[in-house]
Formats: C-alpha cells, structure tokens, sequence
C-alpha cells in the first residue's frame, strides 16, 4: 500500500512539474505574430535536407555538450564552500533555469538555488552566491569576446540595423539607452538608498547584532557573499578555466556548424559565426528569451557579410528556434525526471563529514 502511494505521488509530482514546463512554454512564445509563425514554418524547409539534418544535429550536440559544461563548472563551484552534489542534478538545475528564464527573466537563478535545496540539500544562500559569481565571470568573457568582435568588424556597431522600421543601428541604440539611463533619476535614487542602508548597517552592527532575527538575515548575506568568493578556494583554478573556455568553444560551434545547415550561410566564415554568437547574446538581455531581438540582430549581421535581409531573418528564427527548442526539451526532461530521484540527506563532500 506505501509503495503504491508513493508511486501515486511520484506520478503526480512529475504531472505538476511537466504542466509547469508546459507553461513556461505558453509564456516564451505567447507574443509570436502570425507573420512571425508563417516565417518559421516556411523557413524550416530550408534545412529539410539530409546536409541541413546532419548540421543541425550536430549543433544541437554543441548546444547540450555546453548546457553539460555549464553544470560542471557550477558543481565545480560549490566545492569550496563544502559540497558536491550529483552531477545529474546539477545539470537538471541548470536546465529548470534555462526554462523559467524563458518565461520570467532571473525566474530561473532562483529556481535553480531552490532546486539544489530540495533535492542536494545546497543551502540556498551559497548556491546564489556561486550563481552570482558564474553571471560575472560571464559578463566578463562576453566583454572580452565583444571586444574581439569589435575588431574583427571594423564600424560593425554603426552598421548594424537593429530596428527596420526606424533604421536605427546598435550605435544609436546603445547611445539612446545610455541616455535614458543615465536620465533616470530613479537610479540614482536606488544607489543613494544602498550607499544609505550599507552606512547605516555598518554604524548599529553593534545592536542589530543583539537581534536574532537580524542575524539571520545577515548570515543569509554572508552566505551570498561566501559563495559569490569561491572562486579564490578552488583547489585547481585552471580547471574553471578550462571549463569556461570551453563552454564559450562549444557556444560557437552551435552557431557556426547551425549556419553549415543553410545553403546560403555555408560560405560566410567563422567570423561571422563569432559575431553572431556575441551580438546575439545582446538579445537574450533585451528582451525575453531573445523572442524577436535574436532574430533582428542575426538578420542585421549577415546582412553585412552580403546576405539578404530576408534570409537573414530567416536564419535568425531558425536558430532562436534551435536554442530554445534545446532549452524547452531538456527543461521538461528535467523537471519530468526529478520527482522519481530520491532526495539526499547531505551533498556535504565525504571527507568533510
């Protein structure tokens, strides 16, 4: 009789998890006009031959073997601060993040923390910490390669067309919200309050360290903060190294073996595959889950190593659609396949027991 329940409620368990997948789904594509469906569906024919298959997997293999380096690098993280849990798991979190990122952005940072929680018993705070710590070291290799980009494409910011209808480029673009940024007076306002509360913590340390309460929000932080330094633990730092480098590796060759899948992107060069996969990133931060931007800003780049716009766009909703499909999939999976692993009691290393 227990064994049925708990076979009932693992069952449930992976309905309610599939349906929330389900959902994260509805909401990543939702605002897709009936051009943009019609553009899609006509542009897959593009691919259907046995070549196009050929390259699509194997950017799909890309794709994934980069998702599985994520993985390692975050478990990776987390060593220091005196835990190690299952790969398998590590991996399903990575990809729970990638699907509620879809939907809500930053959703899925937490979902991912929460994840590990459950399931690897992570404390949430240091698993943040080491996410944090990952986003940074991200925003720093995208900077450089940006740079790399910029060089390899002399006046590219000024020639690429990021709105059609307006024809402004990604030079005007950044100068309007530069503009509009540093016009905010709510940012600064944000930033007094922080400059304000971090004066004010420090001056009463001594009282609110009195208060139960407040220290448990304050070990909360300190957790953060523990995982967010990790990295300066690492017993073989060049192994995180190794581990960025190459998933930066993998992230190009999905991009650059995807155009191999296309007739008229064959011939362009791994310059312009590199360019993509900089300036495409751009999309994913400006709008949600790149729907819409990725495309444009693909159309606008090999635009400019003599391609159509059309088929530029056309490109652009193939490979938004490969990514995220790659997402969307191995999401689901995960949150399918979790409920049926048994919870540990302790993702604490064996030797610091």
């Amino acid at each position: 009789m227990e064994k049925r329940k708990k076979i009932l409620k693992d069952i449930l368990k992976t309905i309610l998890f599939v349906g929330l997948g389900i959902f994260f789904i509805w909401l990543s594509v939702r605002n897709l006009s009936k051009d943009d469906i019609h553009m899609i569906i006509s542009s897959m024919s593009l691919v259907n031959t046995p070549r196009g298959w050929l390259f699509i997997g194997l950017a799909v293999g890309a794709i994934v073997a980069a998702d599985l380096i994520r993985a390692a690098r975050a478990r990776l993280l987390l060593e220091p601060v005196g835990y190690w849990p299952r790969f398998s798991m590590m991996f399903y979190s990575v990809m729970v993040c990638y699907i509620a990122n879809l939907a809500l952005p930053r959703l899925g940072e937490i979902l991912r923390c929460t994840f590990l929680q459950r399931y690897e018993k992570v404390p949430f705070d240091k698993s943040l910490g080491t996410v944090i710590l990952e986003r940074a070291v991200d925003v720093v290799c995208w900077l450089a390669l940006l740079i790399v980009a910029l060089l390899l494409n002399n006046g590219l910011l000024s020639q690429l067309v990021v709105d059609q209808s307006t024809g402004a480029t990604m030079q005007e673009w950044f100068a309007q919200k530069g503009l509009s940024y540093i016009g905010n007076y709510l940012i600064y306002i944000v930033l007094a309050v922080i400059i304000l509360l971090v004066v004010l913590i420090r001056v009463t340390r001594n009282w609110w360290r009195k208060r139960p309460a407040l220290v448990k929000v304050a070990d909360f932080f300190k957790g953060i903060w523990h995982g967010f330094i990790s990295i300066k633990d690492l017993p073989k730092p060049w192994h995180f190294v190794f581990w960025t480098v190459a998933m930066w590796i993998c992230y190009f060759f999905g991009v650059w073996f995807f155009f191999h899948s296309l007739p008229y992107l064959q011939n362009i060069g791994a310059g312009a595959a590199f360019t993509v996969l900089v300036f495409g990133t751009i999309a994913f931060i400006i709008s949600q889950g790149g729907l819409g931007a990725y495309p444009l800003i693909t159309a606008g780049i090999v635009m400019l190593y003599g391609t159509s716009y059309t088929e530029g766009l056309a490109a652009g909703w193939i490979g938004w659609i490969l990514q995220t499909a790659v997402s969307l999939i191995l999401g689901l999976f995960a949150l399918g396949i979790t409920p049926l692993h048994q919870r540990r009691d302790s993702a604490i290393k064996p030797d610091e027991q």
